[in-house]
Protein backbone atom coordinates (compact mmCIF):
# COMPACT_ATOMS: atom_id res chain seq x y z
CA UNK A 1 0.00 0.00 0.00
CA UNK A 2 1.37 3.15 -1.20
CA UNK A 3 1.77 5.60 1.93
CA UNK A 4 0.54 8.60 1.40
CA UNK A 5 3.06 11.00 2.95
CA UNK A 6 4.89 9.68 -0.10
CA UNK A 7 3.05 11.05 -3.04
CA UNK A 8 3.84 13.65 -5.82
CA UNK A 9 1.46 16.55 -6.04
CA UNK A 10 1.19 17.76 -9.98
CA UNK A 11 -1.39 19.69 -9.17
CA UNK A 12 -0.49 22.76 -10.47
CA UNK A 13 0.99 21.54 -13.53
CA UNK A 14 -2.40 21.39 -15.90
CA UNK A 15 -5.36 24.17 -15.03
CA UNK A 16 -9.01 23.11 -14.57
CA UNK A 17 -11.86 24.85 -16.09
CA UNK A 18 -15.57 24.25 -16.40
CA UNK A 19 -16.84 21.57 -19.29
CA UNK A 20 -19.36 24.09 -19.91
CA UNK A 21 -17.53 26.93 -20.31
CA UNK A 22 -18.53 29.14 -23.78
CA UNK A 23 -16.42 32.39 -23.23
CA UNK A 24 -14.21 33.74 -25.72
CA UNK A 25 -13.59 33.24 -29.54
CA UNK A 26 -14.24 29.37 -30.69
CA UNK A 27 -10.62 28.27 -30.83
CA UNK A 28 -9.35 26.48 -33.60
CA UNK A 29 -7.31 22.91 -32.63
CA UNK A 30 -5.78 20.82 -34.79
CA UNK A 31 -6.53 16.80 -34.37
CA UNK A 32 -2.63 16.31 -33.81
CA UNK A 33 -1.82 12.91 -33.07
CA UNK A 34 0.58 13.24 -30.61
CA UNK A 35 2.06 15.88 -27.72
CA UNK A 36 5.60 16.48 -27.47
CA UNK A 37 7.58 18.14 -24.81
CA UNK A 38 8.10 20.75 -26.74
CA UNK A 39 4.07 21.68 -26.33
CA UNK A 40 5.44 22.68 -22.61
CA UNK A 41 7.81 25.26 -23.60
CA UNK A 42 7.80 28.69 -24.56
CA UNK A 43 5.78 28.79 -27.30
CA UNK A 44 3.67 25.65 -27.68
CA UNK A 45 0.58 25.89 -28.49
CA UNK A 46 -1.28 22.82 -27.18
CA UNK A 47 0.22 22.49 -24.10
CA UNK A 48 -1.29 26.14 -22.45
CA UNK A 49 -4.17 25.30 -23.63
CA UNK A 50 -4.62 22.12 -21.62
CA UNK A 51 -7.48 21.46 -18.71
CA UNK A 52 -8.81 19.00 -16.84
CA UNK A 53 -12.07 18.78 -15.84
CA UNK A 54 -12.74 21.43 -12.86
CA UNK A 55 -14.69 17.96 -10.31
CA UNK A 56 -11.07 15.90 -11.62
CA UNK A 57 -9.33 14.52 -8.27
CA UNK A 58 -6.18 15.97 -7.30
CA UNK A 59 -2.70 14.68 -9.37
CA UNK A 60 -1.37 13.67 -6.77
CA UNK A 61 -1.78 9.57 -6.79
CA UNK A 62 1.97 9.12 -7.70
CA UNK A 63 5.12 8.45 -5.84
CA UNK A 64 8.41 9.66 -7.10
CA UNK A 65 9.09 5.87 -8.36
CA UNK A 66 6.13 5.94 -10.85
CA UNK A 67 6.92 9.71 -11.54
CA UNK A 68 10.69 8.76 -13.03
CA UNK A 69 9.00 5.30 -14.54
CA UNK A 70 7.39 7.22 -16.46
CA UNK A 71 9.96 9.69 -17.66
CA UNK A 72 12.39 6.44 -18.37
CA UNK A 73 10.11 4.66 -20.42
CA UNK A 74 9.28 8.34 -22.57
CA UNK A 75 13.21 8.97 -23.07
CA UNK A 76 14.29 4.92 -23.89
CA UNK A 77 11.29 5.02 -26.29
CA UNK A 78 9.01 2.73 -24.62
CA UNK A 79 5.20 1.88 -25.15
CA UNK A 80 3.06 4.83 -22.96
CA UNK A 81 -0.39 4.78 -23.08
CA UNK A 82 -2.29 7.58 -25.35
CA UNK A 83 -3.97 10.39 -23.63
CA UNK A 84 -7.33 10.90 -24.33
CA UNK A 85 -8.60 14.29 -25.71
CA UNK A 86 -11.47 16.13 -25.67
CA UNK A 87 -12.07 19.46 -27.23
CA UNK A 88 -14.35 22.31 -26.24
CA UNK A 89 -14.94 25.46 -27.92
CA UNK A 90 -12.20 27.23 -25.42
CA UNK A 91 -9.71 24.11 -24.38
CA UNK A 92 -8.68 21.01 -24.63
CA UNK A 93 -9.79 18.77 -21.98
CA UNK A 94 -7.56 16.12 -20.71
CA UNK A 95 -10.21 13.22 -20.11
CA UNK A 96 -7.18 10.56 -19.22
CA UNK A 97 -3.53 11.01 -19.23
CA UNK A 98 -3.16 13.94 -16.60
CA UNK A 99 -0.57 12.31 -14.26
CA UNK A 100 1.16 11.11 -17.38
CA UNK A 101 1.10 15.18 -19.59
CA UNK A 102 1.81 16.69 -15.51
CA UNK A 103 4.82 14.03 -15.17
CA UNK A 104 6.36 15.15 -18.14
CA UNK A 105 6.15 19.11 -17.77
CA UNK A 106 7.13 18.87 -13.83
CA UNK A 107 10.41 17.45 -15.69
CA UNK A 108 10.36 20.61 -18.41
CA UNK A 109 9.72 23.11 -15.52
CA UNK A 110 11.97 21.17 -12.50
CA UNK A 111 8.41 21.96 -10.46
CA UNK A 112 7.10 18.37 -8.83
CA UNK A 113 4.91 20.43 -6.46
CA UNK A 114 7.81 23.17 -4.95
CA UNK A 115 8.34 25.16 -8.00
CA UNK A 116 7.35 28.67 -9.14
CA UNK A 117 3.93 27.31 -10.88
CA UNK A 118 3.20 25.70 -7.34
CA UNK A 119 3.94 28.44 -5.29
CA UNK A 120 1.61 30.19 -7.13
CA UNK A 121 -1.00 28.13 -7.34
CA UNK A 122 -0.99 26.93 -3.78
CA UNK A 123 -0.29 31.01 -2.68
CA UNK A 124 3.06 29.68 -1.38
CA UNK A 125 1.12 27.28 1.60
CA UNK A 126 2.93 24.29 0.69
CA UNK A 127 3.35 22.01 3.73
CA UNK A 128 6.93 20.72 4.68
CA UNK A 129 5.07 17.02 3.64
CA UNK A 130 4.84 18.25 -0.43
CA UNK A 131 8.45 19.51 -0.31
CA UNK A 132 10.23 16.48 1.10
CA UNK A 133 8.10 14.60 -2.13
CA UNK A 134 9.10 17.58 -4.51
CA UNK A 135 13.27 17.01 -3.16
CA UNK A 136 12.97 13.24 -3.24
CA UNK A 137 11.70 13.24 -6.71
CA UNK A 138 14.14 15.87 -7.96
CA UNK A 139 16.77 13.55 -6.62
CA UNK A 140 15.90 10.61 -8.20
CA UNK A 141 15.14 12.39 -11.86
CA UNK A 142 18.62 14.10 -11.33
CA UNK A 143 20.71 10.81 -10.74
CA UNK A 144 18.70 8.20 -13.13
CA UNK A 145 17.85 10.12 -16.44
CA UNK A 146 19.02 14.00 -15.77
CA UNK A 147 17.25 16.95 -15.58
CA UNK A 148 15.61 18.63 -18.81
CA UNK A 149 18.02 21.72 -18.34
CA UNK A 150 20.52 18.84 -19.07
CA UNK A 151 19.12 17.51 -22.28
CA UNK A 152 18.73 21.39 -23.76
CA UNK A 153 22.85 21.61 -22.96
CA UNK A 154 23.09 18.40 -25.06
CA UNK A 155 21.44 19.76 -27.54
CA UNK A 156 23.55 22.75 -27.63
CA UNK A 157 26.76 21.08 -26.89
CA UNK A 158 29.08 20.91 -30.94
CA UNK A 159 31.06 18.54 -29.15
CA UNK A 160 28.62 15.62 -28.78
CA UNK A 161 28.38 13.11 -30.50
CA UNK A 162 26.14 11.43 -32.76
CA UNK A 163 24.76 8.89 -31.44
CA UNK A 164 23.98 11.12 -28.09
CA UNK A 165 22.73 13.46 -30.02
CA UNK A 166 20.50 11.41 -31.93
CA UNK A 167 18.73 10.01 -28.82
CA UNK A 168 18.53 13.90 -27.40
CA UNK A 169 17.05 14.55 -30.67
CA UNK A 170 14.66 11.62 -30.25
CA UNK A 171 13.60 12.60 -26.38
CA UNK A 172 13.08 15.94 -27.97
CA UNK A 173 10.73 15.43 -30.59
CA UNK A 174 9.22 12.09 -29.21
CA UNK A 175 5.58 12.68 -28.77
CA UNK A 176 2.59 10.99 -26.61
CA UNK A 177 -0.17 9.32 -28.70
CA UNK A 178 -3.44 11.36 -28.32
CA UNK A 179 -7.04 9.62 -29.01
CA UNK A 180 -9.67 12.11 -28.99
CA UNK A 181 -12.95 11.86 -27.82
CA UNK A 182 -15.73 13.10 -30.59
CA UNK A 183 -19.20 14.77 -29.07
CA UNK A 184 -20.52 17.45 -26.64
CA UNK A 185 -19.40 18.13 -22.74
CA UNK A 186 -22.22 15.50 -21.82
CA UNK A 187 -20.41 13.30 -24.19
CA UNK A 188 -16.74 14.12 -22.60
CA UNK A 189 -18.10 13.91 -18.89
CA UNK A 190 -19.57 10.09 -19.52
CA UNK A 191 -16.52 9.48 -20.99
CA UNK A 192 -14.40 10.69 -18.32
CA UNK A 193 -16.41 8.91 -15.43
CA UNK A 194 -16.28 5.57 -17.48
CA UNK A 195 -12.29 5.93 -18.15
CA UNK A 196 -11.55 7.07 -14.33
CA UNK A 197 -13.90 4.59 -12.89
CA UNK A 198 -11.07 1.79 -14.41
CA UNK A 199 -7.48 2.00 -14.33
CA UNK A 200 -6.89 3.79 -11.06
CA UNK A 201 -9.77 3.95 -9.72
CA UNK A 202 -11.90 6.43 -7.66
CA UNK A 203 -11.66 5.58 -4.00
CA UNK A 204 -14.19 6.12 -2.03
CA UNK A 205 -13.74 10.02 -0.77
CA UNK A 206 -13.03 10.86 -4.55
CA UNK A 207 -16.15 8.93 -5.94
CA UNK A 208 -18.19 10.97 -3.02
CA UNK A 209 -16.77 14.59 -3.82
CA UNK A 210 -17.11 13.83 -7.63
CA UNK A 211 -20.93 13.19 -7.27
CA UNK A 212 -21.31 16.17 -4.99
CA UNK A 213 -19.46 18.39 -6.69
CA UNK A 214 -21.85 20.62 -6.28
CA UNK A 215 -23.29 20.71 -2.47
CA UNK A 216 -21.82 22.59 0.32
CA UNK A 217 -19.76 20.45 2.24
CA UNK A 218 -17.61 18.95 -0.27
CA UNK A 219 -16.96 22.41 -2.13
CA UNK A 220 -15.65 23.83 1.52
CA UNK A 221 -13.98 20.70 1.73
CA UNK A 222 -11.99 21.17 -0.90
CA UNK A 223 -11.47 25.05 -0.18
CA UNK A 224 -10.07 23.89 3.53
CA UNK A 225 -7.41 21.46 2.43
CA UNK A 226 -5.60 24.23 0.73
CA UNK A 227 -6.75 26.81 2.61
CA UNK A 228 -8.09 28.59 0.62
CA UNK A 229 -5.76 28.31 -2.71
CA UNK A 230 -5.47 26.11 -5.41
CA UNK A 231 -8.22 25.31 -8.22
CA UNK A 232 -11.18 27.35 -6.91
CA UNK A 233 -14.19 25.35 -7.35
CA UNK A 234 -16.41 28.00 -5.82
CA UNK A 235 -15.68 30.48 -8.67
CA UNK A 236 -18.54 30.77 -10.39
CA UNK A 237 -20.27 32.08 -7.25
CA UNK A 238 -20.23 36.42 -7.09
CA UNK A 239 -17.08 38.05 -6.19
CA UNK A 240 -18.22 38.96 -2.60
CA UNK A 241 -18.73 35.52 -1.87
CA UNK A 242 -15.98 33.51 -2.85
CA UNK A 243 -13.71 36.24 -0.72
CA UNK A 244 -16.05 34.86 2.42
CA UNK A 245 -15.54 31.38 1.66
CA UNK A 246 -11.66 31.73 1.14
CA UNK A 247 -11.33 33.81 4.20
CA UNK A 248 -13.37 31.33 6.72
CA UNK A 249 -11.56 28.93 4.45
CA UNK A 250 -8.07 29.81 5.70
CA UNK A 251 -9.01 30.62 8.98
CA UNK A 252 -10.62 26.93 9.68
CA UNK A 253 -7.82 25.19 8.23
CA UNK A 254 -5.36 27.19 10.25
CA UNK A 255 -7.68 25.97 13.73
CA UNK A 256 -7.60 22.14 12.78
CA UNK A 257 -4.47 21.79 10.82
CA UNK A 258 -1.85 24.12 12.10
CA UNK A 259 1.04 23.48 13.54
CA UNK A 260 2.10 20.93 10.79
CA UNK A 261 2.83 17.61 12.28
CA UNK A 262 6.45 16.30 12.78
CA UNK A 263 7.69 12.72 13.79
CA UNK A 264 8.68 12.11 16.11
CA UNK A 265 6.50 14.90 17.96
CA UNK A 266 8.62 16.45 20.34
CA UNK A 267 5.91 19.77 21.06
CA UNK A 268 2.44 19.81 22.88
CA UNK A 269 0.87 22.39 20.61
CA UNK A 270 -0.46 19.57 18.69
CA UNK A 271 -3.13 19.99 15.31
CA UNK A 272 -6.61 19.36 16.11
CA UNK A 273 -7.71 17.50 13.11
CA UNK A 274 -4.31 15.79 12.33
CA UNK A 275 -1.98 15.65 9.43
CA UNK A 276 -2.31 17.71 6.66
CA UNK A 277 -1.94 14.73 3.65
CA UNK A 278 -4.72 15.52 1.65
CA UNK A 279 -7.01 11.84 1.64
CA UNK A 280 -6.49 12.04 5.47
CA UNK A 281 -7.51 15.65 5.97
CA UNK A 282 -10.11 15.70 3.38
CA UNK A 283 -12.23 12.94 5.23
CA UNK A 284 -11.69 14.98 8.27
CA UNK A 285 -13.32 18.04 7.07
CA UNK A 286 -16.11 16.00 5.41
CA UNK A 287 -17.24 14.21 8.38
CA UNK A 288 -16.34 17.32 10.41
CA UNK A 289 -18.31 19.77 8.55
CA UNK A 290 -21.61 16.74 8.49
CA UNK A 291 -21.87 17.09 12.43
CA UNK A 292 -21.57 20.73 12.60
CA UNK A 293 -24.35 21.17 10.27
CA UNK A 294 -26.52 18.66 11.77
CA UNK A 295 -29.25 20.17 13.28
CA UNK A 296 -31.06 18.67 16.49
CA UNK A 297 -32.45 15.35 14.84
CA UNK A 298 -28.83 14.55 12.89
CA UNK A 299 -30.21 15.92 9.82
CA UNK A 300 -28.90 15.82 7.49
CA UNK A 301 -27.15 12.18 7.63
CA UNK A 302 -25.49 12.04 4.75
CA UNK A 303 -23.50 14.52 2.32
CA UNK A 304 -25.69 13.44 -0.65
CA UNK A 305 -28.75 14.62 1.18
CA UNK A 306 -27.85 18.33 1.30
CA UNK A 307 -29.07 20.81 -1.28
CA UNK A 308 -27.07 21.90 -4.30
CA UNK A 309 -25.44 25.28 -3.63
CA UNK A 310 -26.29 27.61 -6.39
CA UNK A 311 -25.06 30.80 -5.38
CA UNK A 312 -22.64 30.07 -2.40
CA UNK A 313 -24.80 30.82 0.69
CA UNK A 314 -24.52 27.44 1.65
CA UNK A 315 -20.80 26.80 1.50
CA UNK A 316 -20.41 29.89 3.68
CA UNK A 317 -23.00 28.66 6.52
CA UNK A 318 -21.44 25.31 6.07
CA UNK A 319 -17.97 27.02 7.12
CA UNK A 320 -19.29 29.19 9.66
CA UNK A 321 -21.34 26.01 11.58
CA UNK A 322 -18.11 24.39 11.23
CA UNK A 323 -16.03 27.06 12.65
CA UNK A 324 -18.15 27.28 15.36
CA UNK A 325 -17.93 23.92 16.36
CA UNK A 326 -13.99 24.09 16.20
CA UNK A 327 -13.93 26.93 18.10
CA UNK A 328 -15.67 25.60 21.06
CA UNK A 329 -13.43 22.45 20.73
CA UNK A 330 -10.78 25.15 20.95
CA UNK A 331 -9.48 28.88 20.19
CA UNK A 332 -9.81 31.91 22.81
CA UNK A 333 -13.70 32.84 22.21
CA UNK A 334 -15.58 32.64 25.53
CA UNK A 335 -17.46 29.78 24.64
CA UNK A 336 -13.79 27.66 24.24
CA UNK A 337 -13.52 24.54 26.21
CA UNK A 338 -10.29 24.61 25.57
CA UNK A 339 -9.48 20.83 24.98
CA UNK A 340 -5.68 19.59 24.43
CA UNK A 341 -4.88 17.23 21.59
CA UNK A 342 -2.58 15.37 23.43
CA UNK A 343 -5.67 14.28 25.83
CA UNK A 344 -8.25 14.13 23.48
CA UNK A 345 -7.40 13.49 19.72
CA UNK A 346 -4.11 11.37 20.17
CA UNK A 347 -3.75 7.97 20.76
CA UNK A 348 -1.36 5.85 23.01
CA UNK A 349 1.75 6.40 19.94
CA UNK A 350 1.33 9.78 19.41
CA UNK A 351 -0.91 9.28 16.36
CA UNK A 352 -3.94 11.06 15.80
CA UNK A 353 -6.73 9.32 15.91
CA UNK A 354 -9.97 10.05 13.98
CA UNK A 355 -12.56 8.22 15.89
CA UNK A 356 -11.24 9.71 19.12
CA UNK A 357 -11.42 13.74 17.52
CA UNK A 358 -14.34 12.33 15.66
CA UNK A 359 -16.24 11.37 18.11
CA UNK A 360 -15.42 14.32 20.73
CA UNK A 361 -16.81 16.56 18.02
CA UNK A 362 -19.97 14.51 17.35
CA UNK A 363 -20.87 14.57 20.78
CA UNK A 364 -19.69 18.48 21.26
CA UNK A 365 -21.55 19.04 17.78
CA UNK A 366 -25.20 17.17 18.82
CA UNK A 367 -24.81 19.58 22.21
CA UNK A 368 -24.62 22.71 20.55
CA UNK A 369 -27.34 21.53 18.46
CA UNK A 370 -30.28 20.69 21.41
CA UNK A 371 -28.50 23.57 23.27
CA UNK A 372 -27.73 21.76 26.14
CA UNK A 373 -25.64 24.42 28.29
CA UNK A 374 -26.07 22.02 31.73
CA UNK A 375 -23.94 19.27 29.53
CA UNK A 376 -20.99 22.13 29.31
CA UNK A 377 -21.19 22.85 32.71
CA UNK A 378 -21.24 19.31 33.90
CA UNK A 379 -18.21 18.65 31.61
CA UNK A 380 -16.40 21.24 33.25
CA UNK A 381 -16.92 19.82 36.66
CA UNK A 382 -15.75 17.03 35.83
CA UNK A 383 -13.05 17.43 33.36
CA UNK A 384 -9.92 17.09 35.53
CA UNK A 385 -10.86 12.93 36.65
CA UNK A 386 -12.01 12.49 32.77
CA UNK A 387 -8.97 13.86 31.46
CA UNK A 388 -6.84 12.28 34.06
CA UNK A 389 -8.55 8.70 33.10
CA UNK A 390 -7.99 9.64 29.61
CA UNK A 391 -4.44 9.98 29.77
CA UNK A 392 -3.61 6.88 32.04
CA UNK A 393 -5.74 4.68 29.89
CA UNK A 394 -5.17 5.47 26.09
CA UNK A 395 -4.19 1.56 25.12
CA UNK A 396 -7.50 0.47 26.83
CA UNK A 397 -9.43 2.75 25.07
CA UNK A 398 -7.58 1.94 21.47
CA UNK A 399 -8.51 -1.54 22.23
CA UNK A 400 -11.77 -1.11 22.72
CA UNK A 401 -12.38 0.62 19.41
CA UNK A 402 -10.12 -1.65 17.28
CA UNK A 403 -12.63 -3.97 18.63
CA UNK A 404 -15.48 -2.37 16.95
CA UNK A 405 -15.54 -1.73 13.03
CA UNK A 406 -14.06 1.15 11.29
CA UNK A 407 -17.56 2.73 10.22
CA UNK A 408 -19.06 2.51 13.91
CA UNK A 409 -15.39 3.38 15.41
CA UNK A 410 -16.63 7.41 15.65
CA UNK A 411 -20.60 6.60 17.31
CA UNK A 412 -19.19 4.09 19.37
CA UNK A 413 -16.66 6.57 21.25
CA UNK A 414 -19.08 9.10 21.21
CA UNK A 415 -21.43 7.12 23.28
CA UNK A 416 -18.96 6.01 25.49
CA UNK A 417 -17.74 9.46 25.84
CA UNK A 418 -20.92 11.08 26.91
CA UNK A 419 -21.35 7.95 29.49
CA UNK A 420 -17.86 8.10 30.86
CA UNK A 421 -18.94 11.92 31.52
CA UNK A 422 -22.45 10.79 33.09
CA UNK A 423 -21.16 7.80 35.50
CA UNK A 424 -17.50 10.49 36.78
CA UNK A 425 -20.26 13.04 37.02
CA UNK A 426 -22.82 10.46 39.75
CA UNK A 427 -19.82 8.55 40.94
CA UNK A 428 -16.67 10.63 41.25
CA UNK A 429 -14.83 8.14 39.20
CA UNK A 430 -14.68 5.32 36.49
CA UNK A 431 -13.37 2.02 36.65
CA UNK A 432 -11.81 0.31 33.67
CA UNK A 433 -14.33 -2.69 34.10
CA UNK A 434 -17.36 -0.26 34.10
CA UNK A 435 -15.60 1.53 30.85
CA UNK A 436 -15.37 -1.96 29.03
CA UNK A 437 -19.09 -2.85 30.33
CA UNK A 438 -20.56 0.36 28.80
CA UNK A 439 -18.31 -0.58 25.59
CA UNK A 440 -20.36 -3.77 24.93
CA UNK A 441 -17.46 -5.49 25.44
CA UNK A 442 -17.69 -7.36 29.15
CA UNK A 443 -16.12 -11.21 29.02
CA UNK A 444 -15.06 -10.69 25.21
CA UNK A 445 -11.75 -8.00 25.75
CA UNK A 446 -8.21 -9.14 26.36
CA UNK A 447 -5.88 -6.22 27.39
CA UNK A 448 -1.97 -7.46 26.61
CA UNK A 449 1.10 -4.99 26.34
CA UNK A 450 2.56 -5.29 23.01
CA UNK A 451 6.38 -6.09 22.50
CA UNK A 452 9.46 -5.38 20.47
CA UNK A 453 12.28 -6.53 19.47
CA UNK A 454 13.50 -3.55 17.88
CA UNK A 455 17.03 -2.14 18.50
CA UNK A 456 16.46 1.47 18.74
CA UNK A 457 13.33 3.78 19.67
CA UNK A 458 10.74 4.03 16.57
CA UNK A 459 9.03 7.38 16.10
CA UNK A 460 6.12 6.26 18.44
CA UNK A 461 7.83 5.46 21.50
CA UNK A 462 9.86 8.71 21.31
CA UNK A 463 6.15 10.18 20.44
CA UNK A 464 4.62 8.38 23.25
CA UNK A 465 7.13 9.40 26.04
CA UNK A 466 7.47 13.17 25.09
CA UNK A 467 3.54 13.65 25.28
CA UNK A 468 3.37 11.69 28.70
CA UNK A 469 6.81 13.37 30.36
CA UNK A 470 5.25 16.48 29.00
CA UNK A 471 2.02 16.32 30.29
CA UNK A 472 3.30 15.67 33.67
CA UNK A 473 4.61 19.63 34.22
CA UNK A 474 1.90 20.74 31.66
CA UNK A 475 0.13 23.98 32.68
CA UNK A 476 -3.40 23.73 34.58
CA UNK A 477 -6.78 25.59 34.24
CA UNK A 478 -6.97 26.72 38.15
CA UNK A 479 -11.37 26.82 37.65
CA UNK A 480 -11.90 23.34 36.54
CA UNK A 481 -8.10 21.61 37.14
CA UNK A 482 -8.39 20.14 33.02
CA UNK A 483 -5.34 20.75 30.62
CA UNK A 484 -4.71 24.04 29.42
CA UNK A 485 -3.18 24.43 25.94
CA UNK A 486 -1.63 27.68 26.06
CA UNK A 487 -0.69 28.25 22.29
CA UNK A 488 -4.34 27.59 20.79
CA UNK A 489 -7.01 28.35 23.91
CA UNK A 490 -6.14 30.33 27.10
CA UNK A 491 -8.19 33.30 28.87
CA UNK A 492 -6.37 35.78 31.67
CA UNK A 493 -8.56 36.13 34.36
CA UNK A 494 -8.25 38.16 37.47
CA UNK A 495 -8.67 35.75 40.42
CA UNK A 496 -10.57 38.94 42.36
CA UNK A 497 -12.90 40.17 39.77
CA UNK A 498 -12.92 43.36 38.59
CA UNK A 499 -16.33 44.46 39.51
CA UNK A 500 -15.32 43.09 43.41
CA UNK A 501 -12.22 45.90 42.96
CA UNK A 502 -9.89 43.00 41.93
CA UNK A 503 -6.41 44.66 40.51
CA UNK A 504 -5.00 44.18 36.96
CA UNK A 505 -1.58 43.35 38.44
CA UNK A 506 0.25 39.89 38.18
CA UNK A 507 -0.58 38.64 41.12
CA UNK A 508 -4.23 38.72 40.37
CA UNK A 509 -4.04 36.97 37.12
CA UNK A 510 -4.68 33.36 36.60
CA UNK A 511 -4.66 31.52 32.94
CA UNK A 512 -7.74 29.95 32.49
CA UNK A 513 -10.00 27.99 29.66
CA UNK A 514 -11.85 30.63 27.97
CA UNK A 515 -15.31 28.57 28.98
CA UNK A 516 -13.99 28.11 32.94
CA UNK A 517 -13.41 32.07 32.45
CA UNK A 518 -16.44 33.27 31.18
CA UNK A 519 -19.30 30.60 32.38
CA UNK A 520 -17.92 28.10 35.37
CA UNK A 521 -16.90 31.38 37.57
CA UNK A 522 -20.02 33.46 36.71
Amino acid sequence: MVKRTNLVNLDAMIKRADFATQEGDEAIFENVSTISLREFTKGGFIGPNLRKPDFQRETNHWTPEQIVSLLECFINGDLIPSVILWQSPTYLFVIDGGHRLSALKAWVEDDYGDGPRSREFFNNQISDEQKKAAEKTRKLVDSSIGSWQHFQLKIEDPEIGAPERRRVNAVITRGLPIQWVKGDADKAESSFFKINTKGTPLDDIEELLLKNRKKPIPIAARAVIRAGTGHRYWSEFDDTQVIKIEALSKELHQVLFEPEIKRPIKTLDLPLGGSQGVRTALQVLLDFMLIASQNQNGEPRKIEKQENDLNGDLTIECLERALKLAKRITGNDKGSLGLHPAVYFYGPTGRHSGPLFMGTALLIGRKLACNDKNFFKKFSMIRATLEKYLIEHKDLIATILQKHSSKKRVEQYYEILEKMISIIDRAGSITDDRLIEISGLKGKLVVGSKQTNARGFSPEVKSQVFISKALDSALKCPICSGYLDPDKSISYDHIQRKREKGSSDSENCQLTHPYCNQSIKN
